[in-house]
């Protein structure tokens, strides 16, 4: 089939779908996007009232995409802002830098408790766990077992409402990056061309939030030729054996036919199952059906007052409150709110749809965003005049500890038909940033038009692509610097030091009493026999000389043994300081998981 015959038809106008639609335009094509939602940007949308607007979740625009990145230069040009970032974690009643710096924790925690964290923090470098199946396995494994009920478990099991030993470590893996301690080291001890940089303290963002962002995108697509049909519901996904044929959808109460010969899905992969018609077999559509999502609320407030507090944000560790974080929407940009005069926060509840959160009514929900605001001293209730809420049901798909297998199934099935890919978050159910859904989204076309084969179900999959950037070439002195690192570091066996050490000091003082002796005169060693205040029985004799040689050798083992330990223990501090140097930024990561 030629390329003009080809007519793609994409299902969600989100950052996957659009991308999708915005490379077919450089392909030549036109595509047709349909879209269930008034706008377009799916979880990155804007949402506005009173003119305010508010951003589901705070989406920063950074990438390690040279290609993503000069989409969005290309699209918005000047209406990206250059923004400092500044965020908090609420624990304990206290606010505490993010990630944790060494003496805001020591203030916040107190001396026991920071002393507690460091000896949890060695212990889970000493006795590594042999098992890192799930996230709390994984992060006690990393940063130990206090650590992460301080600064992990509350909030990972406030936002995702499972334990975290239900929830699997591939989700941490994918979200935190392992970094190597080898390079810390060697970044300390020489200057290879292998280098971490630490993560960047500001960020890229649309004037009026991302949605503009997929707006300007839109309007692109449109001025291509391309369609994007808003308030556009699917409600059969027709097929014939392996191919998709067209789609059933639902626009303004009536049924229309949409022909396409290929076809791109965003949406999440339990509702494009439930849509297929004839449905595929039961073993699928139960796989599908198995897979979880969280889902969220934005209770959105406007505040009578021009400052609140400097965050771009605040994660909410405090089981006392409800929320989960809160967006500070003036500090991500200006345009964000009309009047100077006033602040715009975005109180962000984790939940699932259909639960007692979820079903609440409006004003219920804003009444306690107005109460939670209070109690967390960021706001005066009283100050708060207006409010408006915001549902985003499938924000999150969950890695639970069985979404593994039933995905494998589902992978399985999609990979065998012939006309039809997904993308994006939902549409994989991965964990992606913005930045990787467009990449799936853009993949997806050319595998289309360039006969190109990306397995787009492994954009992301094996490696976190936060903020921090790494530039890594070979160095050919590199693994000798190595060798010599290990080399100088090696470990003291405190037994084996102690007994060399202990045999030396015997001997000494054995032969140096027996010299003494041979020496003779009218008064043997004085000065030696000084240690016999020290060293009861001993003298400077014959008999003295032996038990001189047991002194020293019990002396010399206490203390080759003793300076072993410290030794050991001196460097276990010393790498574990390089370890949480490297890490502590790394945490930066784990809280932003939106």
């Amino acid at each position: 089939m030629s390329e003009p015959e080809r007519q793609v038809v994409i299902i969600g106008g989100g950052p996957a779908g659009l991308s999708a639609a915005y490379e077919l335009l450089k392909q030549g094509a036109r595509a047709i996007v349909v879209e269930k939602q008034d706008l377009v940007g799916g979880i990155a949308c804007t949402r506005q009232y009173k003119n305010f607007y508010f951003d589901m979740g705070g989406h920063r625009f950074f990438t390690k995409s040279q290609e993503v990145a000069k989409i969005w230069r290309e699209v918005l040009g000047q209406d990206f802002l250059r923004r400092p970032r500044v965020s908090r974690i609420f624990y304990n009643r206290t606010f505490f830098d993010y990630p944790p710096k060494a003496r805001n924790v020591l203030k916040g925690l107190g001396l026991f408790e920071s002393v507690r964290i460091i000896l949890s923090f060695l212990h889970s470098r000493l006795f590594p766990l042999t098992r890192l199946d799930t996230f709390d396995q994984w992060v006690t494994h990393h940063f130990g077992r206090r650590f992460f009920k301080t600064f992990f478990e509350t909030y990972t099991e406030k936002v995702w409402g499972v334990r975290c030993t239900e929830l699997k470590a591939e989700w941490a893996a994918q979200r935190i990056k392992g970094l190597s301690l080898k390079v810390a080291i060697l970044s300390m001890v020489s200057n290879p061309k292998t280098t971490i940089k630490s993560l960047i303290e500001e960020f890229d963002y649309p004037r009026r939030g991302p949605g503009m962002m997929w707006d300007a995108v839109k309007t692109r697509v449109e001025q291509g030729g391309g369609q994007v049909r808003l308030n556009t519901d699917v409600i059969r996904i027709q097929r014939i054996e392996n191919r998709i044929t067209h789609l059933v959808v639902c626009r303004h109460g009536k049924e229309e036919v949409i022909q396409g010969t290929n076809f791109i899905s965003s949406m999440p992969l339990t509702e494009f199952i439930k849509k297929l018609d004839p449905p595929p077999p039961v073993s699928i559509t139960e796989a599908a059906h198995s897979l979880r999502y969280r889902d969220f609320i934005t209770v959105c407030l406007v505040v009578n007052s021009p400052n609140l507090f400097p965050d771009n944000w605040i994660y909410i560790h405090d089981p006392e409150v409800q929320v989960g974080r809160i967006q500070n929407f003036k500090n991500w940009s200006p345009d964000m709110v009309p009047d100077p005069a006033k602040s715009s926060l975005g109180m962000e509840y984790f939940c699932n749809e259909g639960d007692e959160l979820w079903c609440m009514t409006d004003s219920e929900l804003i009444a306690l965003a107005k109460r939670e605001i209070k109690q967390l001293s960021l706001a005066r209730s009283e100050d708060v005049e207006d409010g408006c809420v915001f549902r985003v049901p499938k924000a999150y798909p969950i890695y639970d500890s069985e979404y593994s297998d039933h995905l494998t199934i589902l992978k399985e099935y999609f990979d065998n038909l012939e006309n039809c890919q997904t993308v994006g978050r939902n549409g994989l159910h991965r964990y992606n940033n913005q930045d990787h859904s467009m990449l799936t989204g853009i993949l997806a076309v050319r595998n289309i038009f360039q006969e190109q084969r990306n397995d787009l179900w492994e954009v992301n999959a094996e490696q976190a692509y936060h903020e921090e950037v790494q530039r890594a070439e070979e160095d050919p002195t590199l693994e000798a610097t190595i060798h010599t690192i290990q080399h100088v570091f090696q470990r003291l066996h405190p037994v084996a030091f102690g007994l060399a050490l202990g045999t030396v000091s015997g001997l000494y003082l054995f032969l140096a009493t027996i010299f003494l002796l041979i020496k003779g005169g009218d008064v043997v060693g004085p000065n030696l026999s000084l240690l016999s205040q020290f060293l009861p029985g001993y003298r400077v004799t014959a008999g003295g000389s032996f038990l001189g040689m047991l002194y020293g050798l019990g002396i010399g083992f206490l203390g080759g043994w003793s300076f072993s330990k410290l030794r050991n223990g001196a460097v276990l501090l010393y790498m574990a300081w390089i370890d949480i140097q490297l890490r502590r930024p790394v945490l930066k990561h784990f809280h932003e998981y939106f």
